[in-house]
């Protein structure tokens, strides 16, 4: 059973995403030294910000020393580039930190954008060395079209969601610009220790219906719901989810 929380368009979804984090936190931290979280890029950023900076009931127990940031994929241009989902994140959350808070980040090597198909397996090669063999916690998001990190539906993208071998994959051609991304995989979702999913606005009313009412597999997202469903939680709002009908998840 997925696990689904549903808030009102303009209430407390970044609330509610800022106290799983907290406690996902926690758990980890119970268990060991450090909190190892990958994000997606996109409209999540936007959220953490307001979950993790703006509030300051969840910001003042955030143990940023303590976290190991990763990211579920990532746009393969350089750091500062606007399509960067790491300049995204530092814009939004690392520059708005307390002076001397630290917290470790591991972005992609974007010194190898723009050198080609060798560098670009270099990159996705690279970054599953680092990646740690089992993320605490992924956050993740959902596009119109169903895709998450950068896994796609259609079926010339379905060497993505098929890999098993690699933890992160080179994806050389997203439909949506730009094309060379790297991302995790499926092995991935499999070790980690929970999935959650933020999905907001109006925009997403049909897939929301194709992932929770047609239980939709070819779309990544669905297929998350179905492999991993007791440890996956949903935040979305109530503008999101208005064409479910489904009470079953």
């Amino acid at each position: 059973m997925v696990n689904v929380v549903v808030c009102a368009a303009s209430d407390n979804l970044p609330e509610k995403v800022g106290e799983y984090v907290l406690r996902k936190q926690d758990e980890a931290l119970a268990r060991g030294s450090v909190f190892n979280l990958a994000i997606s890029g996109g409209s999540l950023v936007n959220v953490l910000k307001t979950a993790l900076i703006d509030d300051k009931k969840v910001a003042d127990k955030v143990q940023w020393s303590k976290w190991r940031v990763y990211f579920v994929d990532e746009r393969i241009v350089s750091l500062t580039h606007p399509d960067s989902n790491y300049g995204a994140f530092k814009e939004a959350v690392l520059d708005h930190l307390p002076s001397g808070v630290q917290v470790q980040v591991f972005p992609i090597n974007a010194s190898l954008a723009g050198k080609g198909p060798e560098a670009y397996e270099q990159v996705a090669k690279e970054y599953e060395e680092i990646l740690p063999k089992k993320l605490d916690t992924l956050l993740l998001g959902c596009g119109p079209d169903g895709h998450t990190c950068s896994l796609f539906p259609d079926a010339e993208h379905a060497y993505l969601v098929a890999e098993r071998q690699k933890r992160v994959i080179w994806c050389h051609d997203s439909p949506k610009p730009p094309s060379d991304r790297v991302t995790i995989t499926i092995p991935v979702m499999d070790a980690a220790g929970d999935i959650a999913f933020v999905a907001t606005g109006s925009s997403k009313q049909p897939v929301m219906h194709q992932i929770f009412d047609k239980k939709d597999t070819k779309l990544p997202t669905a297929l998350v719901n179905k492999l991993f469903g007791g440890k996956v939680t949903w935040f979305v709002d109530d503008q999101a989810f208005t064409k479910v009908e489904t009470k079953t998840f």
